[in-house]
């Protein structure tokens, strides 16, 4: 008996708080809601010790969902996580041998910083498709190699003659314009000697496509294909925007795509799989050079960590002074959702990292 009224005591209590007007939590602020139906809890059939139970199985079943459907991908967490594997890879993979000076040198703008956004979309792309991190880690490093290669030349004198990178001098203001072609040499031909030599787990013919598609994406139909018509193109007032997509695509996008696809092709992905993500990847790579376009009007030398408003002194056509920048803004949003719905097939956990890189890229600040 005394446990039944202490369970009326509690239903009474009950009774109580539902008569009054409760607050339900909006996006604006709190709004009174009337509860509809209080004179459910003044019916006289008693609460048993069972019904109490229920509620209480209830309530508690309300709260796990609650709490799953908060538990969300964590985006800062998963790029810490990433780029200490990556930095820690890349230091182990370029060490300092005979000749020092060009070991040193190669490690000075390999191991400067940087965001390693295609390290991450290499191996996001390689777990997407069922794949393991390890699989796809030495691809992941060679991307890094070569996209430090093509910054080094990048900023030489005889490219676009540039005296800050990451924050720091440039490679060629720090060990000279001979070691720095060198270094960016260096780096290119020990990518793929990485990735053929240190890739474990891995069919042969799977290395071997991934080999290719890496080669293809920094030739002549590739990295070199969009730098040369860069260099033609500058200066040049009569560029449109068939050709300025020409450029990005080959020069900026070329090497993000291959940076998806061979984690793709690494994990074990199928081709249906892999030409997915090859769309998802050509997307965001041209995302990546219109946001930069963007950053360059819009940004300080300091927040960006290279020098600021470069392509308007030299000239260069980009995507805002062709469309103005809201809409380059607009177009860069546009991107982004072509983007993500590449991956709409994809389990979403799985994709998670992925968006959340696509919408880093769409909204960096630097």
């Amino acid at each position: 008996m005394r446990s039944m009224n202490l369970v009326d005591s509690w239903a009474a209590q009950v009774c109580s708080v539902f008569n009054q007007t409760l607050p339900n939590k909006t996006f604006t602020g709190f709004t009174k809601i009337p509860v509809k139906n209080p004179s459910f809890f003044k019916q006289k059939r008693p609460f048993s010790a069972l019904s109490v139970s229920a509620i209480a199985t209830k309530e508690d079943e309300k709260v796990k969902e609650a709490e799953t459907q908060k538990e969300q991908f964590n985006f800062k967490t998963y790029v810490a996580e990433k780029a200490i594997s990556v930095n820690k890879a890349l230091d182990e993979a370029v060490i300092v041998k005979d000749p020092p000076v060009i070991h040193e040198a190669m490690r000075y703008s390999l191991l400067a910083g940087g965001k390693r956004v295609r390290p991450m979309l290499c191996l996001a792309a390689c777990e997407l498709v069922g794949g393991d991190q390890s699989n796809a880690m030495p691809a992941a490093c060679a991307v890094e190699m070569i996209h430090t290669m093509s910054l080094i030349h990048d900023d030489l004198p005889c490219m676009d003659n540039d005296d800050l990178r990451r924050g720091k001098p440039t490679n060629h203001k720090v060990y000279g314009e001979d070691v720095a072609v060198l270094a960016g040499d260096s780096l290119l031909a020990f990518a793929f000697e990485y990735v053929a030599t240190a890739t474990a787990g891995v069919s042969p013919s799977r290395i071997l496509a991934a080999i290719g598609e890496l080669a293809k994406s920094i030739g002549t139909e590739g990295l070199v294909a969009g730098q040369v018509a860069d260099i033609a193109c500058t200066g040049n007032p009569n560029v449109g925007l068939d050709t300025l997509e020409f450029i990005h695509i080959h020069k900026t996008a070329a090497l993000l795509e291959a940076s998806v696809v061979l984690g793709a092709i690494l994990g074990g992905g199928t081709d249906e799989e892999v030409e997915k993500l090859r769309r998802f990847a050509r997307c965001i790579g041209l995302l990546f050079q219109v946001v930069d376009d963007i950053l360059d009007v819009t940004k300080s030398s300091e927040e960006l960590g290279k020098t600021a408003g470069k392509d308007l002194v030299v000239d260069k056509t980009t995507y805002p002074k062709l469309l103005g920048l809201e809409k380059a803004k607009e177009f860069a949003a546009e991107l982004n959702r072509d983007a993500k719905q590449q991956l709409a097939d994809f389990d979403p956990h799985k994709a998670a990292p992925l968006i959340a890189l696509a919408d880093y890229i769409a909204y960096r600040e630097n």
